[in-house]
């Protein structure tokens, strides 16, 4: 037995004689409409809970979705199921509408409006768009690479952003800090930050803190956030953030620029298993260039580096990918070339080595 094709009007005609008809999009999709009486069912759902969702099996059903494909699909797995009577409608939502059948927009959040793109990646779902809003983001900086980082992780909803940085804002910083605005010059980075990040998302929690990262306080700073990610400029701030992540487990993403390069990575080192920053860079004569202010740097560079670092954090938030644990990747603008240089622990690194 086979799943029982029909057009848009027979489906609604088998409908308004008692037939239930279920939408097996995905729950962003349904925001933009819906066939008017359909049951909202995902496919994965539905196949993996039909008999939640359908009275038995001997009960006809008619499956939509987009263009058809999946309620061809869909419909193939119920029979397999023991389902007896399956229509598909053939051409989707999309032939439903344009054949002027009834169409609904069901009620919606704010949450699924703001995320509906982003819902709509099988990688992300509203599963994903959930834990995201879960998620607890520490980012020191609000400067060059700080700003884009802030910006996109904020719009993806990352619930909780605690942005740390006890800088003032200067003229010069806004050719790149693109978080501030020229009405902005003599206030605090951090609290600068705050605001523009809530006049973008008000649904997000963001956390402003005056302070400079140290050894001695890096810890009370990074004991309740899930992700920490670089922003400054400085190795002895790096370090102290590698220092005190690696012992206590929690992953960062590392960020740098010179001029019109930069470097990305992610460290998610753990005692006795790295690698951590140190076993890439074991002292400063090595860890990479001289800040912007004695460098120079042109304005796009920390905002691409910035964006490749928010990449790394949202993949890791979301599982989705392949991170940069134990690869540098390095961007040279110029050239518009990248390469990636492969590290492993160092057993006699004094932080995450077994020696």
């Amino acid at each position: 037995m086979t799943a029982i094709p029909v057009n848009p009007r027979q489906a609604h005609e088998l409908q308004r004689s008692g037939l239930l008809l279920i939408d097996v999009r995905e729950p962003a999709e349904w925001t933009a409409g819906m066939a008017a009486g359909a049951k909202p069912v995902a496919k994965a759902e539905l196949e993996k809970s039909a008999c939640f969702h359908i009275a038995d099996v001997h009960q006809p059903v008619i499956l939509i979705c987009a263009g058809g494909k999946r309620s061809d699909a869909c419909a193939e797995a119920l029979i397999a199921q023991g389902y007896g009577t399956v229509y598909s409608v053939q051409g989707g939502t999309q032939a439903w509408q344009a054949d002027g059948l009834p169409m609904v927009i069901p009620e919606s959040t704010d949450f699924e409006r703001r995320y509906v793109r982003q819902m709509m990646l099988p990688t992300v779902g509203r599963a994903g768009q959930e834990r995201l809003a879960k998620a607890r983001v520490l980012l020191v900086g609000a400067g060059g690479l700080g700003s884009p980082c802030a910006y996109y992780l904020a719009a993806a909803g990352v619930g909780f952003l605690r942005i740390m940085d006890d800088d003032t804002i200067d003229l010069s910083n806004l050719q790149r800090q693109i978080l501030h605005k020229n009405d902005d010059i003599g206030e605090k980075k951090a609290i600068s930050a705050k605001n523009t990040l809530l006049s973008l998302n008000p649904t997000i929690s963001v956390e402003s803190v005056v302070d400079k990262i140290h050894p001695d306080n890096v810890r009370n700073y990074i004991k309740d956030v899930d992700l920490v990610i670089d922003g400054t400029d400085n190795f002895s701030s790096r370090y102290a953030i590698s220092d005190a992540c690696a012992k206590q487990g929690t992953p960062w993403v590392y960020g740098a620029v010179y001029r019109f390069e930069g470097q990305v990575s992610l460290f998610h080192a753990r005692p006795g298993q790295g690698p951590c920053y140190r076993c890439l860079f074991p002292d400063a004569a090595g860890a990479g260039a001289p800040n912007c202010s004695e460098a120079g740097v042109l304005g796009v560079t920390p905002g691409v580096i910035g964006l490749l670092q928010t990449t790394e954090a949202l993949k890791y938030l979301l599982g989705i990918g392949e991170p940069l644990v134990g690869r540098l990747l390095s961007f040279d603008l110029l050239g518009m070339r990248s390469h990636e240089t492969h590290f492993s622990a160092d057993p006699a690194c004094p932080v995450c080595g077994t020696a």
